[in-house]
């Protein structure tokens, strides 16, 4: 079986607004195959992270797998994850103010806080359940694809509407 790119879907599209659905089976071959499209899919899309409401399935799934790149020169290196049913069972009070993006909501950036620290549970592929503390970078892309599951996009955290700036804008700051 060979992974294929899904249609990312896109701001305005409902699955992106609904809480989604609890994974019945993690370790069934459908699970299986959706996350390996879902890992090509933001490899193509040259993201860090990705849902499963992102691919149009309404299921508490996503991927954790920052890589740096043009969108994100200083993310660490980590292999893709898929954390299905997670939980963030509890966070730091010190927050960092940070940019953030989004697949379904392309050419924009806004300054959004998240927690500086994670502590989170989900299933794994293999059906056993993990615990983990996740800090800075790899935190904040784990709070924006778990606001995902719960029907938020980064837009609706963004405090200051006046931080949005173009893609291309953000690029030329990073440099």
């Amino acid at each position: 079986m060979r992974a294929r790119i899904l249609p990312i879907t896109q701001l305005g599209e409902p699955v992106l607004r609904k809480v989604s659905r609890p994974v019945r089976s993690a370790t069934s071959p459908a699970i299986r195959r959706l996350v390996a499209d879902m890992i090509v899919t933001m490899k193509k899309a040259k993201g860090v992270g990705i849902a499963a409401p992102q691919v149009g399935v309404g299921r508490r799934l996503f991927v954790v797998a920052p890589q740096p790149s043009a969108r994100y020169p200083h993310a660490p290196t980590m292999a893709p994850v898929a954390m299905i049913n997670p939980r963030l069972v509890s966070h730091s009070k010190e927050t960092v103010t940070g940019w953030e993006g989004c697949l379904s909501i392309p050419g924009l950036r806004g300054r959004v806080p998240r927690y500086k620290t994670v502590d989170i549970e989900f299933t794994g592929l293999d059906g056993r359940r993990y615990r983990g503390q996740l800090k800075n970078f790899v935190a904040r892309i784990f709070q924006h694809e778990f606001d995902h599951i719960n029907g938020r996009v980064y837009v609706d955290r963004v405090p200051d509407t006046r931080t949005f700036i173009t893609e291309r804008e953000y690029r030329r700051r990073v440099r």
